[in-house]
């Protein structure tokens, strides 16, 4: 049977590392590319570079194996039967989408492709990006397939979901769809073919839709804890032995890499028009603000030294892109005394121990829900939106 060769371009990060990694694994001849010297450098001596359950020791052993390698050089990918690349659409800081970047940076892979690669794209792209791909490609090497495979993975677990969850190939040449479904069936159970418009969308609209039903958990939260009522408990009660609404999620700072930018990428395609979207991000980035104006109500805030416990963006992970704790300890910079922050996997000059913020701080918030914070002892009030410590919010 003759082993497949596959780089993947922008394969030290969240979302390429784990993919190689497992591509390896399963017997599949794989480098990983990356411009990031320092962590190539880390990955090549068997360490992860972020926080990825299970991921370590399938590191350890592709790299004794010899199926795995990661380098800075691009002229690796000459060598692939599949380049996959894991560059998405930007977001600018005007929060808009840059739907050129991606192809910006296929132009930087141009010396390196040739006619019979498969080219997959792997991130999230703006609508039609695949397409305008595809033609870019097509006029600078002739014979390179692009098609479009999204990730849609959950942060820190995603050497698990690669092998349960099926894979959608957006692909107009069939040739092209089966080669693809070929080489992520030595991973996933099945594939699910689409157009690469139907994929790309597919993609966006998962994000949205989260986004959208966290927008709604939080916009209920808001809603009754002015009332005086317990969200949780109202939630529990919805919730039980009735299936239509088991899914009614808990409130929470809905943040991290993709779920903003993704809304904001389908807002800008409907020309802004996307109601739902843009009443989500009102709703989710405003909860940060929510909260401050209740402690203002509650306590003498800006006497107060406020502790935030966590600053990842989710539970249980070392990743704090987008996450909303940094914007609420902006806000308490302004209106509380001062301001201090712990979490035991984000690594922050500015952190301090978790003994610290619970030795100084007057009140407490919990800006991620680590399973660390659940069970400890804290004299403090606590701000427990989540209701990880099944406390009340006390705002």
């Amino acid at each position: 049977v003759k082993r497949m060769r596959t780089v993947v371009v922008g394969g030290g990060g969240h979302v390429g590392l784990p993919l190689a990694l497992a591509l390896a694994d399963a017997g599949v001849p794989t480098a990983a590319y990356d411009i990031n010297a320092a962590v190539v450098d880390l990955v090549s001596t068997g360490v992860m570079p972020f926080t990825e359950e299970c991921a370590e020791p399938v590191l350890k052993r592709v790299l004794a194996s010899g199926d795995f390698t990661i380098t800075t050089d691009p002229s690796v990918v000459a060598g692939a039967e599949f380049v996959i690349v894991v560059i998405g659409t930007p977001i600018d800081e005007h929060q808009n989408p840059n739907p050129r970047a991606v192809i910006d940076a296929i132009e930087d892979l141009i010396p390196y492709l040739k006619a019979g690669q498969l080219l997959v794209m792997r991130s999230t792209v703006y609508p039609g990006v695949t397409r305008s791909v595809g033609e870019h490609v097509a006029k600078r090497v002739p014979g390179v397939s692009v098609v479009f495979c999204p990730e849609r993975l959950a942060q820190g677990k995603a050497m698990t979901e690669l092998h349960v969850l099926p894979q959608i190939v957006g692909a107009d040449d069939d040739e092209a769809a089966a080669r693809a479904e070929k080489l992520f069936m030595r991973l996933c159970p099945s594939v699910v073919r689409t157009t690469p418009e139907e994929a790309e969308l597919a993609k966006l609209f998962t994000n949205a839709w989260r986004y959208i039903k966290f927008a709604a958990a939080n916009q209920f939260f808001m809603m009754a804890t002015d009332a005086g009522v317990d969200y949780e408990n109202v939630r529990a009660a919805i919730a039980q032995d009735y299936p239509r609404a088991s899914d009614i999620p808990g409130a929470g700072f809905a943040a991290g890499p993709c779920l903003l930018k993704d809304t904001l990428q389908l807002a800008a395609f409907e020309d802004n028009q996307f109601a739902l979207g843009n009443a989500s991000m009102t709703v989710n980035e405003g909860l940060p603000l929510y909260l401050v104006r209740r402690m203002q109500n509650t306590f003498d805030l800006e006497n107060l030294t406020v502790g935030i416990l966590g600053m990842a963006f989710k539970a249980e992970t070392d990743d704090n892109r987008s996450s909303l704790a940094y914007k609420l300890r902006r806000i308490l910079e302004f209106k509380s005394g001062d301001v201090i922050a712990t979490d035991p996997f984000v690594n922050d000059d500015r952190l301090v121990s978790l003994e610290q913020v619970l030795s100084n701080a007057d009140v407490l918030v919990i800006g991620a829900p680590h399973a660390a914070y659940r069970d400890i002892e804290i004299k403090q009030p606590v701000i427990d939106i989540w209701n990880l410590r099944n406390s009340g919010v006390l705002i």
